[in-house]
């Protein structure tokens, strides 16, 4: 069986006291967020988020190896003691997180599927929480693969459009949170219209908010908010 992980989301905004401080004492605050939240994690990435979206700056990714089950506990330690140092200046605005799991719908591992380790990001990244109806899990097994064999083949029509599935049931209010990487936001959008036509959108219940973020070595991303 393929080692789990947690994989979480954290939307950070600087405050009104980050942007009252000089510039030097400004990057003063970057290297004490981001020398300490890499050590929360086995990989941290950092994405830049405003203008894509008004209410937050940064967004923060973590991925954790949760084989065993006291890992998340610690995780989640160690990331708010990071967060309670700085939040004179970066406020959290929103958290999403789950942990990976084999799919139940697709055989075997995707090549499309995105890997929280790897050493190599795409240009952007797109996350939402995502709920389905109450329908959808009364209907037979039988029906719902046979609605969600079209959602993967349209899925495969853009091969470059990798995706990360989190299961959240219990965890958070959603039941999935959804993450695609891709190198261009136009066949995203496209992809995503494409996705709107299939038979399983009607068992859709909340896929918003959309975060929209784009990927950059960490000091080059804090540097746009010096």
């Amino acid at each position: 069986m393929e080692e789990r992980s947690l994989n979480h989301f954290t939307l950070l905004q600087f405050t009104e006291a980050y942007w009252g401080l000089p510039a030097n004492q400004r990057r003063d605050v970057h290297q004490r967020f981001w020398g300490r939240v890499r050590e929360t994690a086995d990989r941290t990435y950092l994405y830049q988020v405003f203008p894509a979206r008004a209410d937050a700056d940064l967004l923060l990714w973590c991925a954790v190896r949760a084989s065993d089950p006291d890992r998340p506990g610690r995780f989640f330690a160690d990331l708010a003691t990071v967060l309670a140092g700085v939040r004179p200046y970066l406020r959290s605005v929103q958290t999403l997180w789950g942990f990976t799991k084999p799919s139940v719908y697709a055989r075997g591992q995707s090549p499309q599927e995105m890997d929280p380790f790897a050493d190599h990001r795409k240009a952007y990244l797109v996350a939402y929480p995502f709920v389905k109806t109450a329908e959808w899990y009364l209907l037979s097994k039988d029906t719902r693969q046979g609605m969600m064999n079209e959602h993967i083949r349209v899925g495969r029509q853009y091969p470059s459009i990798l995706q990360l599935l989190l299961y959240s049931f219990g965890l958070q209010d959603q039941e999935f949170v959804v993450v695609y990487e891709m190198d261009d936001l136009m066949q995203f959008s496209d992809l995503v219209q494409d996705l709107r036509a299939t038979e399983v959108r009607r068992y859709t219940e909340r896929d918003t908010p959309i975060i929209t973020a784009l990927y950059r070595p960490a000091e080059e991303t804090l540097r746009l908010f010096e």
